[in-house]
Parts: C-alpha cells; sequence; structure tokens
C-alpha cells in the first residue's frame, strides 16, 4: 500500500509501551508526527530519538503529538524510554499491523542481503487527520528541523 500527501491517514489501534491503547483517532485537533524506526538502542534511531526529545517543546509549542512505532515489545521501549528519558509513547507494533498499513515494512538490502524490515519514515498528519507530509530520507540526528521546516 502506497500512502500519500493529501489523503487520510489510516486509522489504527496499537498499545504503546505501557499496555495503553492508543489509536490516531484520539489525535483529532492535533497535528501528529508519525515516525516509523527500525529498532530501539541502536545508533540511528538513538540519534532520532533524541534529537525529538531535545526538541519537543518545541514540537508541542508548534501543536504536535509525537509517536514513535516500531516492531519492538513493549519491554524493549520501555527500557529505551528509561534509558533516554524519551517524553513521548512508543508503539510496540510486534504485529507490524500498523507497519503494514501505511507500507513501512518492506524488502531491504543491506551489505548484499536482503531481508524485511521497517523503513524508516515520518507521516506528518494534520489536525483533521489529512496526511500533510511523508518524511523519507529522514535525517537522525537533525529530524525535529525536517519537521518544523
Amino acid at each position: 500500500m502506497t500512502i500519500e500527501i493529501g489523503q487520510m491517514a489510516p486509522d489504527f489501534s496499537a498499545r504503546d509501551q505501557n499496555g495503553d491503547l492508543i489509536t490516531l483517532g484520539q489525535f483529532k485537533g492535533k497535528k501528529v508526527v508519525l515516525y516509523f524506526y527500525p529498532r530501539d538502542a541502536t545508533p540511528g534511531c538513538t540519534a532520532q530519538a533524541c534529537d525529538l526529545r531535545d526538541h519537543y517543546g518545541t514540537l508541542l509549542e508548534q501543536g504536535f503529538a509525537v509517536l514513535g512505532i516500531s516492531t519492538d515489545t513493549q519491554k524493549k521501549h520501555q527500557n529505551f524510554i528509561a534509558k533516554y528519558e524519551l517524553p513521548f509513547p512508543l508503539i510496540a507494533d510486534t504485529e507490524k499491523e500498523v507497519h503494514e498499513l501505511y507500507g513501512t515494512w518492506q524488502l531491504k538490502k543491506f551489505m548484499g542481503r536482503e531481508s524485511m524490515g521497517t523503513v524508516r519514515t515520518t507521516f506528518i498528519i494534520d489536525e483533521k487527520g489529512v496526511i500533510s507530509d511523508i518524511i523519507s530520507k529522514v535525517k537522525t540526528k537533525e529530524h525535529s528541523a525536517q519537521i518544523l521546516r
């Protein structure tokens, strides 16, 4: 499935690091940064999460809610959040249902090997639930600047 700017963001229901149910619909009236990333506690994913953490106040001032999502477990998310003091929820999409909805679970090539995995992508969703931007070339250390431009 290909998602494009201007279409309604697919709604979903998934559990965060604490087992709380999160739906996209609960953020109506807010802008949402929905960022898909491969793995907790890897160098790129840590840099991305910490950049969002460091600019979280500005993102909030601009009316954004931030949701991270990977295929890691709730427990891994809890550890990642605790270690890096992340102020936003991380969704545990262990069954890859939300990844499938957004087309972020794809065949990837790395060092000559192919495997299925998360394609690092950020969807910016407006107050009405419409996708206003898709960031596919994520700069992990400057991600907030990409979102706020």
